[in-house]
């Protein structure tokens, strides 16, 4: 659209349609639900971290008064896994146990203390085998295997070269090398994880109430792990109390509940404890990045050569993308014509690894962001002004084909460094206070699917009826972004009608049109051009019929603010009830259908793996951050932090300045202290106590930034908002300490235990050098 076109509804900032049920407790969530009538459904978990399973003896549980059924791995010979090629788990385990915590039996009974009782009654033989925590271990030429079939434990490893790294080199003034070691991370959403499942036996009918991000993968998922026909499952999404990519595939708990449920025949509710949740995570692997660079005196990068090596777990689970995603997004966000990549996703005996918001880039773009800032300061060269070096010219192909229509980096920079009084106070704070800058970006949606079938990836439908009501349709699920806002925003403004006209149900498959779900920041970009064919082709319908009572063509029929009228006249106005009654005449209920799929060109190059990290827009970001430093303590405070956001077009700005802002906390998070850390594969600190995040006492004032460079391809313009700030963050903040301490770190998070021995061992280097002068 046109960044001056005047709107009627988008482009304000709107508090979210679902706000009012969150903030009053009357939204209701899958562990909310009516479950008086419901068994309760119990999972036992693997006490040991790798072993063979010998026998499982289920009777004395059995016997146990209260206990309808107990299942065990036997009773589903099925693998699932989000990505169709790389299915390789088990609900339960069958014959090995490949991580502590892993379920290896159910039951389900009358009441919850039957049901852990019945758990202690369960017999387990195992066959212990040496466990492998880390890549190190695991790729050791001795090390045994988690899957027979992946030789040196390597889930997937991924070698791409585009351009002539060695040239690249060559060119450059300065080269330099260093490694980056990245801990684990937990979403640590505020929703524990909760299923219910019932079972009708006369119809043979499945309905899953879950907690998921995905509800058309675990629709697919409970198909194949039942061996049931899909027209007999029904899933429905309650309100979900975050997400951040910890629900983005189908999880073992939800698979576990449906097979209790059908054993039983009626209704069982599966209800996830703290610790449960987080052994059940998909969090962010555990990742280690070597990194070189070159660099010219005027700050152009010439080449870029990158080894990741991530901790996987496990099983798959989202793998095989996330190693390819940290490899694809090394491009996208400068002007680089020479990469060299090599990724290795390791089987470790941890909870499995998977996607989490920045999904794939965060730990690649942390390393990046703080390389390229020492060697500016190595070649006396301003952070931004390096940045400024390798901006890309939109529109353009990156070469590994991914497409960049829309580019605002340039406009995030210039915000940041004014607002950040950069200039003037960068070196100039004093000790142990210092600003640091940082660069990121993400997509908004990917552009090819998970499951590829052909189909459209987003459909929306609306419905207009007699109420004068207009009712949106979609599967598109709502985690917190606001993406149920975004679709009755889109309706409201292509139709000129008001806001509070407009219903949006979503997610009951048995109701709503399929939608891939949410991740990757899709939903604004795919389900949003969507619900815009929709509610053009209903105001078409509309306008048609105002054309007849107005006995003009429909041309020459103009509507704003629910009012019908004749281009260039004043009178004969009509309004929306009495043209929505003349439309619903002649055809009853109105039921219109807007689709989105993406374009060939924007769907990846085409070498192996070529299509992750394609999009058809990426937004852009800068961030600076100011930090004080307790140099006696290792204590890391942030005063302030500045960031900007290329989102296209801010469909909703305070649903934009709300996911920016969400974006640095959970940087913050990462960057500051937030880690998962297993002692003998036992996670040692599953709550929300001992896993340590900001709270609303540690969150400094974020001032953000708005940037539209109105994206061609997105619904007004618009670009993803939720995630491309998040990689920023955890750089800024380590250049920031080196600029408070005069010390870079290379370690996430920065404890203070971490910085303190790393600040103690570079004084006593320097003393060390002091005393040889």
């Amino acid at each position: 659209m046109n960044a001056n076109a005047r709107t009627s509804v988008i482009g304000r900032p709107v508090p979210l349609v679902d706000g009012v049920e969150k903030v009053t407790g009357k939204a209701q969530y899958t562990a909310d639900l009516n479950a008086r009538d419901a068994s309760v459904g119990r999972i036992l978990r693997a006490p040991v971290s790798h072993g063979n399973i010998l026998g499982i003896d289920t009777s004395r549980a059995e016997a146990l008064d209260g206990v309808l059924a107990v299942i065990t791995g036997q009773d589903c010979d099925k693998t699932f896994g989000v990505i169709p090629i790389a299915m390789n788990e088990y609900p339960m385990a069958r014959g090995k146990i490949r991580y502590r915590g892993e379920p290896v039996a159910a039951v389900v009974a009358i009441d919850a203390d039957t049901a852990e009782r019945a758990l202690e009654l369960i017999d387990i033989d195992i066959e212990e085998l040496v466990p492998c925590y880390t890549p190190a271990e695991s790729r050791a030429p001795e090390a045994p295997l988690l899957h027979d079939n992946k030789p040196g434990n390597l889930e997937r490893e991924v070698h791409h070269t585009f351009g002539n790294v060695a040239d690249g080199f060559g060119e450059a003034d300065l080269v330099r090398e260093e490694a980056f070691d990245c801990a684990e991370i937990n979403h640590a959403q505020m929703e524990p994880h909760a299923a219910l499942a019932e079972y009708d036996p006369e119809r043979e009918r499945l309905t899953l109430h879950s907690v998921t991000q995905v509800p058309f993968y675990v629709h697919l998922t409970l198909a194949r792990c039942l061996d049931m026909d899909s027209s007999r499952v029904r899933v429905v999404k309650p309100y979900v109390g975050g997400g951040f990519g910890a629900r983005t595939e189908t999880l073992n708990f939800e698979i576990i509940a449906s097979l209790l449920a059908r054993k039983v025949g009626g209704k069982v509710m599966m209800q996830l404890t703290r610790e449960e949740s987080f052994l059940t995570h998909r969090g962010r692997p555990a990742t280690q990045v070597r990194l070189k660079i070159g660099l010219t005196r005027s700050g152009k990068i010439t080449a870029v050569e990158c080894d990741v090596v991530m901790s996987g777990g496990g099983y798959a689970g989202y793998g095989l993308v996330t190693i390819l995603y940290a490899g694809a997004l090394l491009q996208g966000l400068y002007d680089i014509s020479n990469i060299k990549y090599d990724g290795y996703r390791v089987y470790t005996n941890t909870p499995p690894c998977g996607a989490m918001r920045g999904h794939g880039t965060v730990d690649v773009r942390h390393s990046f962001e703080c390389l390229l800032d020492r060697m500016a300061r190595e070649l006396g060269l301003d952070p931004f002004a390096v940045r400024r070096a390798n901006l890309l010219q939109a529109p353009l192909f990156t070469s590994n084909g991914l497409m960049v229509n829309s580019y605002g980096l340039g406009e995030c920079l210039d915000k940041v460094e004014q607002a950040s009084g950069w200039a003037e106070r960068k070196g100039k704070l004093g000790k142990g206070r210092g600003l640091g800058m940082a660069c990121s970006h993400y997509v908004s949606g990917a552009a090819k699917p998970v499951h590829w079938t052909g189909e459209p990836h987003a459909v929306v439908s609306m419905k207009l009826d007699f109420d004068g009501s207009v009712t949106v349709l979609t599967g598109a699920s709502d985690i917190g972004q606001g993406s149920t806002t975004i679709v009755a925003m889109a309706a409201a403004e292509v139709m000129s009608i008001d806001l509070g006209r407009i219903r949006v149900v979503t997610n009951d498959s048995v109701i709503t049109p399929k939608d891939n779900g949410s991740y990757s920041s899709r939903v604004t970009f795919m389900v949003g051009n969507a619900a815009i064919e929709a509610a053009k082709a209903l105001r078409e319908k509309l306008i048609n019929a105002a054309a007849e009572l107005l006995d003009v063509e429909p041309q020459d029929v103009e509507c704003e603010a629910e009012t019908f009228f004749v281009k260039g006249s004043s009178q004969s106005e009509l309004p929306f009830h009495d043209v929505a009654i003349a439309a619903l005449a002649k055809e009853g209920t109105i039921t219109v259908k807007g689709t989105f799929s993406t374009p060939v060109e924007a769907q990846g190059g085409k070498h192996r793996g070529g299509a992750v990290g394609s999009t058809m827009g990426f937004s852009y970001a800068a961030q600076a951050v100011e930090v004080s430093v307790d140099e006696a303590t290792g204590q890391v405070t942030v005063e302030k932090v500045w960031a900007a956001l290329d989102c296209g077009y801010a469909i909703n700005p305070l649903a934009v300045e709300g996911q920016i802002e969400g974006s640095v906390w959970m940087g913050m998070g990462q960057g500051l202290c937030e880690e998962t850390h297993y002692i003998n594969g036992l996670p040692a600190h599953a709550n929300l106590t001992d896993y340590r995040f900001p709270t609303i006492a540690e969150s400094p004032p974020i001032e953000v930034q708005i940037v539209e460079s109105i994206d061609p391809l997105g619904p007004f313009g618009a670009k993803e908002a939720g995630e491309g700030a998040l990689s920023g963050f955890p750089p800024a903040l380590v250049n920031a300490v080196a600029d408070a301490v005069g010390m870079d770190v290379n370690f996430l998070p920065v404890t203070p235990d971490r910085l303190l021995a790393a600040l103690i061992k570079f004084r006593r280097a320097n003393r060390r050098k002091e005393a040889t002068k």
